[in-house]
């Protein structure tokens, strides 16, 4: 029997094809063909890698006394995500998506889950994914991939010791979730697209395990019963593209006399001509007692293509969080950029990016960690 594997970039391009050749081996006397199947499995593979070298000018009190965090340094960012489908007769492609990380950062999957998708079902969604208000959520354009709306920045300036913003949520990023959770086992359903337009659904039994099975967790000790819902609208009209997005999402945590963690934003881009414009505002209500742990950021930018190979950008992420004592922490962000077209799937980027972030407290519990990052990428999908 031939099998096809096809391989498609992230984009769902494909790019080659390879054939691999298996043979049947009998084992006695008689070998039993099996009939042949009306549909067939297209076992597909795809990914990217992303290499980053910069140069990094930091200052700040939350950095280690006497220690050296100035100079060159280098960033990977790199997964093959494994894509295999079949469609039935009936007209619905069954699919995996399983993402399997290139570096040792302690997790070796990234995300897996099962889609069950058709032109006039919509898609399913069942695994180990984020929420449909994430997916469904925009904020300022860019085109470099050294990311300033997420914590990726941080690792040529290490903020975190200086801003306590968490993952996925506002205040490093508008691509929130309910209290940060991230990538748990969860049932999610997109409608089709009506005119542009698409609904998507979500609930988590809990946000306990990243990939993972839960096996029984306790719903009264951990984040649970997590609800979201995302709402996205795509269209052009003539030579302007619009793209708008909403999500809210909600959770349930132990009973300690604090309300339910929330996250909730709103998101927009503008294409006319070679111009893209956007931003977006999001928020995160974790439920601590007088709003400490809470959210919220903005993001704005504007990106341009030009005519042949390269595109610009200009953009910033300001974010800020609630700490003790009723002060803020803050975290500020500016990136200016240029990426190269080299070829299918190749780009090549440059870019100078400033961080600001402090934690908010007075006297001599403040601290901060700034710094500018000028770095070159390469970026590569298949």
């Amino acid at each position: 029997m031939t099998h096809i594997i096809s391989c498609y970039s992230e984009e769902g391009h494909t790019l080659k094809k390879h054939l691999l050749s298996t043979s049947a081996i009998a084992l006695g006397t008689i070998a039993l063909a099996a009939p042949a199947a009306a549909q067939e499995w297209d076992v597909s593979f795809g990914g990217f890698m992303s290499q980053h070298v910069a140069y990094a000018d930091l200052y700040g009190s939350a950095l280690t006394a006497g220690g050296d965090y100035d100079g060159v340094d280098i960033h990977s960012n790199s997964e093959i995500i494994f894509t295999p489908s079949i469609t039935l007769d009936n007209g619905l492609t069954f699919g995996v998506n399983v993402q399997l990380e290139g570096e040792n950062g302690g997790s070796e999957i990234d995300e897996s889950y099962m889609t069950i998708s058709s032109d006039t079902l919509g898609q399913i969604i069942i695994g180990s994914e984020n929420s449909a208000g994430y997916k469904s959520m925009v904020g300022a354009p860019g085109v470099t991939s050294m990311y300033i709306n997420s914590p990726s920045i941080s690792t040529f300036i290490p903020f975190s010791a200086a801003f306590p913003g968490g993952f996925r949520q506002a205040g490093l990023s508008s691509y929130t979730e309910v209290a940060g959770n991230n990538d748990v086992s969860r049932l999610t359903y997109f409608t089709p697209s009506f005119n542009g337009l698409t609904v998507g659904v979500s609930y988590a039994p809990t946000g306990a395990i990243n990939v993972g099975n839960s096996f029984g967790v306790d719903k009264n000790t951990v984040l649970s019963d997590i609800f979201d819902i995302g709402v996205n609208y795509s269209q052009t009209f003539g030579t302007t593209s619009v793209t708008l997005a909403a999500r809210y999402g909600v959770g349930d945590t132990p009973t300690l006399g604090n309300s339910d963690p929330e996250t909730w934003g709103v998101g927009a881009q503008v294409g006319f001509a070679d111009f893209t414009v956007g931003g977006s505002y999001a928020e995160n209500d974790n439920g601590g007692v007088g709003g400490v742990g809470d959210n919220e950021g903005w993001s704005f930018g504007v990106t341009y293509d030009i005519a042949g190979p390269w595109a610009l950008e200009a953009l910033t992420y300001q974010g800020e969080q609630t700490v003790a004592g009723g002060g803020n922490a803050d975290y500020e962000a500016y990136r200016i950029g240029a990426s190269r077209d080299l070829g299918p799937g190749v780009d090549w980027d440059i870019y100078v990016v400033q961080v600001d972030a402090d934690n908010g407290l007075a006297g001599a519990a403040y601290r901060d960690v700034g710094g500018t990052v000028i770095g070159t990428g390469i970026n590569l999908s298949f």
